[in-house]
């Protein structure tokens, strides 16, 4: 059995207050053995318990159409983009776009159309159109393979979090054909501690390529964590010049 950290036991209270299996018997070990835990354990079964004490309240009339105003403001149904299929030298690339230029981008692995659109949605957070590549969209892919420094005004990274637009504009001053440590970036954004952060960030890139998260390398300059593996990032950087010294 392997043991559950207090962070797990956590997340899992309420799967073990509904006698969900197989993880009960993990849940109930650990809180045998950490006294933490136990504490924390009784303090939500009891605002549990006062919970399901409480009458059930029909809520007023009045407030229903409040209610409702508000969603109408608030939550906002995104249009979808489009996506279209585009060839490259390292394969089979799809595409999303809209008219503030292109918002992901994701390298065909032979595992159909189906999976591929189904992760770039859950990515984008909206729906996906299939479409043919405007010319606009295919000439900024060739010019990428051809020139290997993109056209970033017809990329578009605006609903990342402010951060992570920031490590991803660092990593696209990496010039061609070389590479750059996420310290380095960490650095760069005058955050020196933030390596990780910078880590996650590449890892959330929704435009691989156009936004060079290859050219990025951890501390000993070791090719890791890419999306479509080492050897696809080996490839690309390959592509631009860069060969890694072996140790």
């Amino acid at each position: 059995m392997t043991p559950l950290r207090c962070c797990d036991v956590e997340r899992l209270w309420d799967e073990m207050r509904e006698g969900v299996q197989p993880r009960r018997e993990h849940v109930l070990a650990h809180l045998r053995a950490c006294p933490e835990c136990q504490e924390i354990y009784r303090e939500n079964e009891g605002i549990a318990y006062c919970l399901t004490c409480l009458p059930l309240v029909d809520p007023p009339q009045s407030l229903v159409p409040k209610i409702l105003d508000h969603i109408k403001a608030t939550v906002k149904i995104a249009a979808p983009d489009s996506i279209a299929n585009v060839e490259s030298p390292i394969g089979r690339l799809y595409v999303a776009f809209r008219h503030t230029g292109i918002t992901a981008v994701a390298l065909d692995r032979g595992e159909g159309d189906e999976p591929v659109l189904a992760r770039l949605q859950r990515r984008l957070g909206r729906g996906l159109i299939p479409s043919q590549a405007p010319q606009w969209v295919t000439e900024t892919v060739a010019a990428f393979f051809r020139t290997h420094r993109p056209d970033l005004e017809k990329v578009d990274i605006s609903e990342l979090t402010p951060f992570e637009q920031s490590a991803l504009r660092a990593a696209a001053t990496i010039p061609p054909g070389e590479v750059r440590s996420y310290g380095w970036i960490a650095e760069k954004l005058g955050q020196p501690t933030a390596a990780r952060a910078v880590g996650r960030a590449m890892a959330r890139n929704p435009v691989p390529l156009l936004y060079p998260c290859h050219r990025v390398v951890d501390a000993t300059g070791a090719l890791h964590q890419y999306a479509y593996g080492v050897e696809v990032k080996a490839r690309i950087l390959a592509l631009e010049g860069y060969h890694p010294v072996r140790r």
